[in-house]
């Protein structure tokens, strides 16, 4: 007993599966218990004066304004971090404030530490690589204007400022945003890409039903001109004759009419992922043969190598190889016979269409006619020639590479 398995989605990465969101919120975690550790006093070590006279040996000793700072600015991180899927620049102008709370507040430093904008960094990175150019350039503008307002504010107030802990997180800042913007451009790429790449399936299968729709139909109608012609000249002094071409009329219509049904069926069981119902192959050589009778054209099939299944798509495009072709010489060669031979090879199949007649042209003005039968064989990745016979007439050979076992 045989089973089927559904294919299942590879797991998401950890970077996709916790949002955006919690990366913030964990960042603001790690920074802020970093900036406790750091003022412990390990062996070996000394507190600095100013500090020891303040919280003398246990930095997690804060003042209420201190509490308060700090219960302040968790509030304003965790608002911010719900915020920053939907109004990213709302949640960022918060964690910017969060940020500037905790300076000169529980942590007691004089300028704007790296790990107290870490989760600011953390947070203009995805947004920047999340949100419209827009978006991004107004997150930037207030993560910039925390910093070089506090700057600002400090050197107007006569403290001193330091410069290279403001550059390590000016350069964190232009690192995120870059970063950002260039995870964007990535992912409004990869959605074009697929964009197009959807555009051009579309057009692939709009010229293959064109095709299809050519090939079926284009026979049909010119057996029914042919036979409606016939049918004209003779009416009055043939009646007989004129009643056989219009039911011939009539069952190419009809024939015309199920094989359109039969397509649409295919295509809507493909829509439907059901199991399409067959379209026509060699199987149906045998009907054509007898519709292309009706014109006054013979055709003689010769059926060469031990008969054996084909894929779907190589059978059908043999059958249009030949229904084109004949189709060609009832309404260009001006000649009532034609030969076709298949013949099914180790390796290949070689359909060949050949005729003694005298007409030139062969479809290729329509777009559908040579031009079409090349493209089926094309795709096939099989060789396909067509031109005028030396002792007159035209031959039309497509060879399709098959193997033996299907």
């Amino acid at each position: 007993m045989s089973t089927t398995t559904t294919p299942t989605a590879p797991p998401r990465q950890l970077l996709h599966r916790v949002t955006p969101g919690a990366w913030t919120a964990l960042a603001w975690c790690v920074s802020t218990l970093y900036s406790f550790v750091v003022q412990l006093r390990w062996p070996g070590e000394s507190w600095v004066q100013a500090y020891e006279k303040n919280h003398l040996d246990d930095p997690f000793e804060m003042l209420p304004h201190e509490q308060a700072a700090l219960l302040v600015a968790a509030v304003l991180m965790g608002w911010a971090c719900r915020l920053q899927a939907r109004r990213p620049v709302a949640s960022m102008a918060m964690l910017v404030v969060s940020a500037l709370t905790l300076t000169n507040g529980p942590f007691h430093t004089t300028n704007i530490a790296p790990e107290q904008y870490l989760p600011v960094s953390v947070a203009l990175c995805f947004i920047a690589a999340a949100g419209t150019p827009r978006t991004a350039r107004c997150a930037a503008a207030l993560a910039f204007a925390g910093l070089f307002g506090y700057i600002g504010v400090r050197v107007a107030m006569g403290f001193s400022v330091g410069t290279s802990v403001e550059a390590v997180v000016l350069m964190m800042l232009v690192v995120a945003l870059v970063v950002g913007n260039a995870r964007r451009h990535e992912r409004v790429h990869a959605q074009e890409m697929r964009t197009r790449v959807a555009e051009q399936a579309v057009t692939a299968e709009r010229l293959r039903i064109a095709r299809e729709l050519h090939d079926m139909v284009a026979h049909s109608i010119s057996v029914v001109a042919i036979q409606a012609g016939a049918a004209k000249r003779v009416i009055d002094t043939q009646p007989e004759g004129a009643r056989r071409a219009l039911g011939a009329i009539e069952d190419t219509g009809r024939e015309t009419l199920a094989g359109l049904r039969r397509m649409l069926g295919a295509l809507h069981d493909a829509e439907s992922a059901g199991v399409p119902k067959p379209l026509a192959g060699l199987a149906d050589v045998g009907r054509l043969v007898a519709n292309v009778s009706d014109t006054g054209v013979r055709v003689d099939v010769e059926w060469r190598g031990e008969r054996r299944p084909l894929p779907p798509e190589v059978d059908l495009s043999a059958f249009r190889v030949i229904q084109e072709s004949v189709t060609n010489v009832v309404k260009h060669s001006g000649t009532q016979q034609c030969r076709v031979r298949v013949e099914f090879l180790p390796q290949d199949l070689s359909v060949v269409i050949v005729d003694s007649g005298s007409g030139t042209g062969r479809g290729e003005g329509t777009g559908y006619g040579i031009a079409g039968m090349r493209d089926r064989v094309a795709l096939l990745r099989g060789e396909f020639t067509a031109g005028p016979r030396p002792e007159g007439g035209y031959r039309v050979a497509a060879r399709f590479p098959v193997a033996m076992e299907v």
